[in-house]
C-alpha cells in the first residue's frame, strides 16, 4: 500500500514511517507547515495535485486537519489521522464527519463522546512506542539487555505549564466573584481523579471569562465557549498547579530531577536539567530513573498519555496518576503503578525506592508488554487492516 504521509513537526514521525515501511508499505511525505489547518486554497490545490501525481492509497497524519480532510473528500481517498494532543479543538470541526475520515483518539472516554453522538468516523486507539529504537538508545551495549546505571531517583519530563503570560494569567479583569468561583472549582477538581467537571461548571461565569479573555468558537466547528475555556485555559492552569504541588511534596522527602522547558525554575532539593530531547535524551532519562512520574494533563479524560508509553517502552518504571484506560492493557503493581493522592504518591515513591527487585521486575514487565502488544507496527496493522 502507498501511504502519503502529511509531515509536520510532530512526535513520532520517524517511528510511524519506519513502522509503515516494516509492514511492507511505501511512504511518500508531503510537507505541511505554516499553513492554515482549516482552509487554505493554495494548500488544497497543492495537495490535490500531489495526490493526482502520486496516486497514494491512503493519506495519513498525526493529529487531524480539516483542510486535509476536505481535499481527501473531493478526491475520494481515505484519510487516516491519529491524534495524540489533548485538548484538540479541530476534532469539533464539521469536517470530522467527512466519509473519507478514519480518526483515532487515544482517550476512550473522548471516543465515547463522539460515539454516543452518532459520529462513526472517530475511533479509539491507544498510543504506542517504538521499542526497537528505544532499546538501542537505552542499552549502552549490544549485550547489556537494557541495563543502564541509575542516575536519578525520581524524575519528571514535561512542561510545568507555568510559562509567563499563559491564558489563565492573562485574565486580569475578572470580578472577585469569578476569581473566588474559579478558585473553588479548581481546588475541588485537584482533589478528584478520573472525572473532570470543569467544563460543566462554567456557565455561571462565562460572560466574565469572555470579557477578560475573548475566545470564540471556530466558524467551522461545534465546540462551545465552555469547552475552549475549560480545556485550553483552566485545565492547563490546574495541571500546572498540580504538577508544582506534587513536585514540592516530593522534594520534601526525596531529591527530584526535572527535565522541563522552563530552565529558570528552581526549588530546594531539585535539579532542573532543562529540556530533554524527545528522541535521544528522554529515553535515557526514563531508563536511568528509578521512578518516572507521569502527571497527566487534566484535559485528558481517561487516556494513557504518550509520555507513559515512552517511559514503559524505554524500560523505565512508571508511577502515574490514575487514568482508566490503563486498566484495559496494563496491570497496576505488575506493569506500572499509580498514585491516588499526594500522600499516596509519597508512600509509593518510598516503597519502590526501597524495593528494588520488585521495581525492576515491574519496569521489565511494562517494557515487554509494550514490545509485545503496543508498538507502532501493531498500530499500523490495526489502522490498515
Amino acid at each position: 500500500m502507498k501511504i502519503l504521509f502529511i509531515e509536520w513537526k510532530s512526535f513520532g514521525n520517524q517511528d510511524i514511517k519506519d513502522a509503515f515501511t516494516a509492514e511492507g508499505h511505501t511512504v511518500v511525505s508531503f510537507p505541511f507547515s505554516n499553513k492554515d489547518s482549516r482552509k487554505d486554497a493554495e494548500l488544497e490545490a497543492e495537495l490535490a495535485s500531489f495526490l493526482h501525481q502520486g496516486t497514494p492509497d491512503v493519506v495519513f497524519s498525526f493529529n487531524y486537519f480539516p483542510v486535509i480532510s476536505n481535499v481527501c473528500k473531493k478526491e475520494n481517498i481515505r484519510y487516516i489521522s491519529w491524534i495524540y494532543d489533548s485538548p484538540y479543538v479541530m476534532l469539533y470541526s464539521y469536517t470530522v464527519i467527512n466519509p473519507c475520515n478514519v480518526i483515532y483518539v487515544f482517550d476512550k472516554e473522548l471516543y465515547m463522546e463522539f460515539h454516543n453522538a452518532g459520529i462513526q468516523t472517530v475511533h479509539y486507539m491507544p498510543m504506542a512506542a517504538n521499542t526497537e529504537r528505544l532499546d538501542q538508545i537505552t542499552a549502552p551495549s549490544a549485550n547489556s539487555s537494557l541495563s543502564a546505571p541509575y542516575l536519578y531517583n525520581v524524575s519528571f519530563v514535561g512542561s510545568l505549564y507555568n510559562e509567563s503570560h499563559n491564558f489563565f494569567d492573562r485574565m486580569t479583569t475578572l470580578s472577585d466573584y469569578t476569581k473566588g468561583y474559579l478558585d473553588a472549582i479548581m481546588s475541588a477538581q485537584m482533589k478528584v481523579q478520573g472525572y473532570n467537571f470543569i467544563q460543566e461548571s462554567l456557565a455561571p461565569i462565562m460572560e466574565d471569562l469572555y470579557q477578560a479573555l475573548p475566545m470564540d468558537p471556530n466558524p467551522d466547528g461545534v465546540e462551545t465557549k465552555e469547552y475552549l475555556y475549560a480545556q485550553y485555559v483552566i485545565n492547563r492552569k490546574i495541571t500546572g498547579l498540580e504538577r508544582m504541588e506534587l513536585i514540592r511534596a516530593v522534594t520534601e522527602h526525596f531529591h527530584f530531577d526535572l527535565f522541563t522547558p522552563n530552565a529558570d525554575f528552581a526549588m530546594p532539593n531539585l535539579t532542573n536539567h532543562g529540556t530533554a530531547d524527545y528522541y535521544e535524551q528522554a529515553p535515557l532519562v526514563f531508563r536511568q530513573s528509578k521512578i518516572n512520574l507521569n502527571i497527566s494533563l487534566r484535559s485528558i479524560k481517561s487516556g494513557i498519555p504518550l509520555r507513559a508509553f515512552d517511559i514503559l517502552g524505554s524500560g523505565g518504571f512508571l508511577l502515574s496518576n490514575f487514568q482508566a484506560d490503563y486498566l484495559d492493557d496494563f496491570v497496576p503493581g505488575e506493569d506500572f503503578d499509580y498514585y491516588e493522592s499526594r500522600d499516596d504518591l509519597i508512600v509509593k515513591i518510598n516503597y519502590y525506592l526501597t524495593h528494588e527487585k520488585e521495581r525492576i521486575a515491574i519496569a521489565k514487565n511494562g517494557h515487554d508488554k509494550v514490545a509485545k502488544n503496543h508498538t507502532f507496527r501493531h498500530r499500523v496493522r490495526e489502522m490498515l487492516g
